[in-house]
């Protein structure tokens, strides 16, 4: 079977994406995907996702894993399928899609940055040496000094597999505050199983723990080894959060076909 794919990266963050909404893509195994995004025998990515239609919305969001599973929401994916959907000539002043976790809106600014409204999040979970919060999907946040030189897959995988979070899996980020407004984050994805260049739902849940405003609009330009990504929120209180923006690059990287 010959698959037509298209190659996209958000900070790093990269995805192979299939286009299901002109054409029906034949439908895919968890053990194809796997394939798919395995970089050493297929093209190689964090996540697939195809682009479909839905009644309603100005298309569909699907997301996989590159364990080949579906998983919940990925931020910068979003971002990469908003830009992708414009290439292939769905183009909106704003984008309303749905994805796993619920309806989304995008807009693609003259610059080719990608805005991506988050859902709302409506409890925190602190403890004492971190937090665990869900931004579409869950996250384990700590804060922590010289980042950079934390030995993030070893350390993260300890926390991911613990009694606590084994079974359903969290993402685990170590946070590094830089000045009031930014940071510095380093994020180990559950079903990627290992450190990403930037997770969109891992940047914002550290920025929303990291609002220099304690109540109102903020803005936290935050750093990946990857690059840099902005988040915009109204901080109502502690465990609330409102009008979340994703913001940064999104950026076609090339297409081809694939045998499987």
């Amino acid at each position: 079977m010959t698959i037509d794919f298209f190659k996209y990266q958000g900070t790093g963050n990269d995805f192979v994406i299939i286009d299901n909404y002109h054409v029906a893509a034949t439908p895919l195994t968890t053990k194809q995907i796997k394939l798919i995004c395995d970089r050493h025998f297929g093209i190689g990515a964090d996540g697939l996702m195809l682009l479909g239609k839905k009644d309603g919305y100005d298309f569909e969001m699907i997301y996989y894993n590159s364990d080949g599973n579906q998983s919940t929401m990925c931020g910068n994916g979003g971002r990469c399928l908003v830009k992708f959907a414009y290439h292939q000539g769905i183009h909106k002043s704003m984008y309303h899609f749905i994805a796993i976790d619920g309806p989304h809106e995008a807009e693609i600014d003259s610059d080719g940055t990608v805005n991506l409204k988050m859902q709302d999040v409506s409890s925190v979970d602190y403890h004492t040496h971190h937090t665990v919060i869900n931004t579409g999907s869950p996250h384990f946040v700590k804060f922590s000094d010289n980042v950079a030189d934390i030995d993030v897959p070893a350390t993260a995988a300890d926390i991911r597999y613990s009694k606590t979070f084994a079974e359903e899996g969290i993402n685990v980020n170590f946070v590094e505050t830089l000045t009031e407004d930014s940071i510095f984050v380093r994020t180990y994805e559950r079903g990627v199983e290992a450190e990403t260049l930037s997770c969109g739902t891992g940047v914002t849940a550290a920025a929303l723990l990291s609002a220099h405003n304690q109540s109102g609009f903020n803005t936290v330009d935050v750093k990946t080894p990857g690059g840099r990504l902005s988040v915009e929120f109204d901080k109502v209180d502690d465990d609330h959060f409102e009008n979340i923006w994703l913001c940064g690059p999104a950026e076609f990287v090339f297409k081809g076909t694939i045998e499987i």
